[in-house]
């Protein structure tokens, strides 16, 4: 922080007793104005300066005062996040993640539910005319293009979430779901696992065919055959999840370990193989993907793919918020996409394969 040299007695503060923009400028030895620069989050601030107002900020406890920036010209951006997700798990965190950067980002964040693939324009037609400035748009919304294009097309930001394919006229903040799956299925491999079994996630989001594209390469690079029955469709949820563990342990010859699309499914599929009385890991290996709660909520607690849900959406809500910004200074900013990065954490769902029992081969008529 720099030295002003001037003692703590001489930082005069309004009546109130509550710091002023002045007394932050005093104690990081700069302007109001750069001070004001730091809390809107502008760009055009050298990063000393940018972390001496920070500390000084910190130090003095400063509260900007909202009202006096919105006639200042900066008014409280609104963003609205809009989700059609099926999993709770993945919702938690991407809440957790948009709530905590939206007080940083100092934005007005409203939750908006619509349904996947039937009002989710006419949702966001409402909103904008309440004065929405733009939208986060996490997975599946993500990939609807006739929504993205008539975003573009009104000229109203929005920041996709998670996509498999990011939108050329809209920013993203995404993973390599290619890169992820393939990794987790050559760590499978690595096992020593030939049969492996794949559970699709919803067929309408591009990450889906992503996953699968790097669980069949990476078995293919490995000269293991994929047959039909190796590969069934999922929806994302632990209803469909469960239903696909049916199909694939119910086949003569099963498989000794599954991967499932995502953490809800993989979940299922532990709870299918319980029932049947095998063990998990020793009977059959069940990897997950995104590293949601349930992942370490259950038994055993799944080995999965860590997409940092909560961070993808801090970056995103950071993004826009600075976007809009940007917009409203006249320095419009092209979009951006960021690959973030994601980690396989294995825990206790998975092994070498061991004996398969015959219960497995055979599988109870009570299933459903």
């Amino acid at each position: 922080m720099a030295d002003t040299g001037i003692p703590p007695r001489r930082i005069n503060r309004r009546q109130s007793g509550q710091p002023t923009i002045n007394d932050v400028a005093r104690l990081a030895n700069c302007s109001p104005m750069t001070v004001s620069r730091v809390t809107n989050n502008e760009p055009s601030v050298r990063e000393e300066t940018r972390q001496a107002v920070l500390d000084a900020i910190e130090q003095l406890n400063y509260k900007p005062n909202r009202a006096a920036r919105s006639l200042a010209g900066a008014a409280q951006n609104r963003i609205a996040l809009l989700y059609s997700n099926p999993s709770a798990s993945y919702l938690s965190e991407l809440l957790m993640g948009s709530l905590d950067q939206a007080s940083r980002s100092d934005v007005h964040l409203v939750v908006e539910q619509c349904e996947f693939d039937k009002d989710e324009e006419k949702v966001v037609r409402r909103l904008v005319e309440s004065g929405i400035d733009g939208f986060l748009l996490p997975s599946p919304l993500c990939d609807e293009t006739a929504l993205l294009d008539m975003l573009a097309k009104q000229g109203t930001r929005a920041i996709q979430v998670g996509p498999g394919r990011p939108h050329a006229d809209h920013s993203a903040v995404l993973i390599d779901e290619y890169q992820a799956a393939y990794d987790m299925t050559a760590h499978i491999i690595g096992l020593g696992h030939k049969r492996v079994g794949f559970v699709i996630g919803n067929p309408h989001q591009t990450a889906s065919g992503q996953r699968l594209s790097g669980f069949l390469d990476a078995m293919k690079a490995s000269g293991l055959e994929v047959t039909d029955g190796l590969v069934m469709q999922g929806l994302f949820t632990y209803r469909s999840g469960y239903d696909a563990a049916v199909r694939l342990l119910d086949q003569p010859d099963p498989p000794t370990a599954i991967f499932a699309s995502n953490d809800d499914m993989a979940a299922a599929v532990v709870a299918v193989a319980h029932r049947r009385h095998l063990d998990v890991p020793v009977d059959l290996s069940v990897c997950g993907f995104d590293d949601t709660a349930i992942a370490s909520t259950i038994w055993p607690e799944l080995t999965t793919i860590r997409q940092p849900i909560a961070e993808m959406a801090r970056r995103a809500v950071d993004l826009l918020a600075s976007e809009l910004r940007g917009n409203r200074s006249g320095k419009a900013a092209k979009p951006s996409h960021i690959t973030l990065d994601y980690t396989l954490v294995r825990r206790q769902s998975d092994a070498a394969p061991g004996l398969v029992r015959r219960a497995m081969k055979r599988g109870p008529t009570s299933d459903g």
